[in-house]
Formats: structure tokens, sequence, C-alpha cells
């Protein structure tokens, strides 16, 4: 038997759910026992998402979240134990990228511009041109034309650019999160020993889940909630 210890990161968005929406209801009562196997083999299981702990519960249920050995919310930028606070990075998005952000987004050549489009979270800033209160629709639509007109990476590369010390990296299917270098979901590898597993759905270069998918000694590159349910069980 093999008893190397083992850590599972697991993003949120488009790994275990659909984007901003909750788990389905046969794959959350799956993760729930598989959990509970993996506990009494001494393995760890932990969340790592952009989204911020309020948005985590409501996808995933605060009964999950609370039982897991940690939640990395913000890109690892605040983590949770058992509803625990135990670190938070205090970075905060100084006025001039502000500034550049709406200048930005005023010249988007989106035409369904909705609300919260620039949202501050702990340690980092999420960004958006079809903001974060748009509809389902209006989300699907904006995504497929993104893929199209690749707006979300020219908008990273210019910041880049300017703002050599920060990150810019496109998440989930609309946004993009902005924290200092370094300050990725990576960060979270630092907390544990033993062999990395990570399951994520933006892994490639350029995507938020990129640092922790290439530092982690496995990882599962998934296209939806669906394909990491069928890896999961390989781990049984």
């Amino acid at each position: 038997m093999n008893t190397e210890l083992k850590n599972f990161f697991f993003d949120i968005d488009g790994t275990l759910t659909l984007p901003r929406q909750k788990m389905n209801e046969e794959f959350l009562s799956f993760f729930t026992r598989w959990y509970s196997l993996q506990y009494k083999r001494k393995h760890k299981i932990f969340f790592i998402t952009g989204s911020n702990k309020d948005k985590t519960i409501e996808q995933i249920g605060r009964q999950l979240w609370m039982s897991v050995d940690g939640s990395y919310q913000n890109c690892g930028n605040q983590l949770y134990k058992h509803g625990k606070l135990i670190k938070e990075s205090k970075w905060k998005m100084p006025v001039g990228l502000h500034l550049d952000i709406l200048d930005i987004l005023e010249k988007s050549m989106w035409y369904g511009k909705s609300y919260r489009n620039i949202e501050e979270r702990v340690g980092m800033v999420n960004i958006s041109t079809v903001g974060r209160g748009a509809s389902q629709s209006l989300r699907k639509e904006y995504s497929e034309w993104d893929k199209r007109n690749f707006e979300r990476e020219s908008i990273s590369d210019e910041l880049s650019y300017k703002y050599p010390d920060l990150e810019f990296v496109v998440g989930g299917e609309l946004s993009i999160d902005i924290y200092p270098k370094g300050n990725n979901k990576a960060q979270a590898l630092k907390d544990v020993s033993g062999k990395t597993i990570f399951f994520g759905d933006k892994c490639k270069r350029g995507g938020n889940d990129f640092p922790i998918a290439s530092q982690s000694d496995i990882c599962h590159h998934v296209s939806g909630w669906q394909m990491t349910w069928d890896i999961m069980k390989k781990y049984i």
C-alpha cells in the first residue's frame, strides 16, 4: 500500500462547479464520502479559489467548507481552517492602477457592460469588462466573445508591461485576477509537506491556476466538474 502523504488541492469554478453555480448534489455527496476516505488515509484536502469565503460557501456548502483541512480564498491570499481565519495578505490596489483599469474598461469594445467591474478582495483585485453582476446568459455571451477577441489576454499583457511587480492572470469565464508577483495560488504549496495533487481548469500559462499547476507534483487539467469526478474515482 502507498502510504505517502498526499495533499489534494481543488479549484472551485469550472473544476467542482459550473462557474458561479452551486455544486451538483450527487457530486457533493460523492465528494463528501471521498473526503472521508482520504481523511482515514491521513491525506489532506484543500480548496483554493479566486473567490472570497462567502461565495465559496454559497457554491459548495458550509459543511464541506468547514470539514476540509483548509480553504485558500482570493488566490491563496487568505486561509481559513475549519472556519477560523489563519492568515491573510494586506496588499491594497495602488491609486494609479485603479485609474488605469477604469480607463481600459471605458475603452473596451465589449458591448454589454454590466456593473461591479472592479472588485477589491483580500490581497488581490478582480476586474471584468462585463461585470460581476452580469446575468448567466450575459456571462456566457461574454465568455464566447472573449474566446474570439482575446480581450482579457490583451488587458493582462498591457497592464503587465506597466506594472512589472504585479501579476495579471485570466480567471473564471469573464475576469482578470491581480496581485503582487508570487502572491498567486502556488503560495499554498509552501504550507504542506508530501505529494501535491492539483485539480483546476485554468492551468495553461496566463491562467490563474498555472502557478500552482506547474509547481504541483501532479496536475489534473480538467474541463468541468464531471471530469474532476471521473479522475477522483481513480484515487479510491
